[in-house]
């Protein structure tokens, strides 16, 4: 919405510096801080509301013990973070671009799913909502209608890029946009739902990768550093550099209630939604195997669970103490001592997680 003050600089003179409302660069910086000061000023509103509704987390009882303190604390908090990604974004960046409307519907898609999985469990007052065939079923149907926009509402193409190499090739279009492309935005959208599991987890992860994809989305857009860092270019990806800021300064506003110990738990209507905003921005700007990456811990608690199924259906056995895995390393300790470690095991996991982005990072240009 302010990207259009800049057409206001031709009524006068004074008002030229209306021009600044035009550069990509000043309004992502406005769209995180907007994000962030929605989270921050609306918050302690939104736990207290909660708190009002009884939207309670349940805790299941199989899981580590020091969690079952955690019963009762409100859940649900992911409303306040679509929000204000949602107003930040239809607030800073331009409205005309459609790879705008797509990330932002599908990141509230998602969202969508998530608020009925978490409505259900507070109805029933257990920790089961969706089934799990029911709640890939509307991931999958979401992910096709994002492909079905991308295919036939942009100039979108199929090709892929790998990170360390200069070549790209193409795959065919239905193999891409309705198998391949819907299979990254669900794996992620899960993906970020089974790493929150811990205070402030899935939040401060999903804040450095966002930060990362801003980067990435903002160079894919520019011409001059696309064609010199051999990446896809496409001019209108550029704008989905203020959503990606936005993403960020909304998981940071959201880290202040939500940090150990959590004030507020997102619950699946903020982890699907960010995960499958996350697989949404890496399918528009062609870094599918790089998100990998940039999303390592993520993969790595994906992983986890795969691994745990898979070798416990196999040799009936299993390898870890239990997944996802950070839930591995608390079982390490005992109870008390496992209820101190938890801030430590966050930021252990932020600090892989930003090794991971300067990792991505560095494969600009080693290609």
């Amino acid at each position: 919405m302010f990207y259009y003050l800049k057409y206001f600089k031709d009524l006068h003179s004074s008002l030229s510096g209306l021009n600044v409302f035009g550069y990509v660069t000043f309004r992502t910086a406005m769209a995180a801080v907007t994000a962030m000061l929605i989270s921050l000023v609306f918050g302690r509103r939104m736990i207290r509301l909660l708190k009002r509704l009884n939207f309670g987390q349940f805790i299941r009882e199989e899981g580590p013990q020091t969690h079952l303190s955690k019963k009762g604390t409100p859940t649900m908090g992911g409303v306040l973070i679509m929000l204000s990604i949602t107003v930040s974004t239809l607030l800073w960046s331009d409205l005309a671009v459609v790879y705008v409307w797509i990330v932002v519907l599908t990141t509230l898609a998602f969202a969508g799913i998530g608020f009925a999985d978490d409505f259900l469990k507070i109805k029933r007052k257990h920790n089961l909502g969706l089934t799990g065939k029911q709640k890939l079923a509307l991931q999958f149907l979401t992910a096709f209608l994002f492909a079905f926009a991308l295919k036939f509402l942009t100039p979108y193409g199929t090709d892929l890029s790998f990170p360390f190499i200069k070549a790209t090739i193409i795959l065919w279009w239905p193999l891409y946009l309705f198998i391949f492309a819907p299979l990254v935005v669900v794996g992620f959208s899960n993906a970020v739902n089974l790493t929150d599991g811990l205070d402030g987890l899935a939040t401060s992860v999903t804040m450095v990768t966002a930060a990362t994809l801003t980067a990435f989305t903002y160079v894919s857009g520019h011409q001059i550093f696309a064609n010199y860092l051999d990446l896809v270019f496409n001019p209108q990806i550029h704008e989905l550099t203020v959503f990606c800021a936005a993403l960020t300064g909304a998981c940071l506003g959201f880290l202040w209630f939500n940090a150990p110990p959590a004030e507020v738990f997102m619950g699946d209507v903020g982890a699907l939604g960010l995960g499958g905003a996350i697989g949404a921005i890496a399918v528009m700007i062609k870094q599918e195997f790089l998100l990998v990456i940039i999303g390592g811990v993520f993969v790595v608690e994906a992983l986890s669970v795969m691994l745990q199924v898979a070798t416990f259906k196999l040799f009936r056995k299993r390898i870890f103490k239990m997944t996802p895995i950070h839930h591995h390393f608390e079982l390490m300790y005992s109870p008390e001592v496992s209820k101190r470690m938890e801030p430590k095991l966050v930021f252990r996991f932020l600090i892989v997680a930003i090794l991971f982005a300067l990792l991505s990072l560095s494969t600009l240009k080693l290609r």
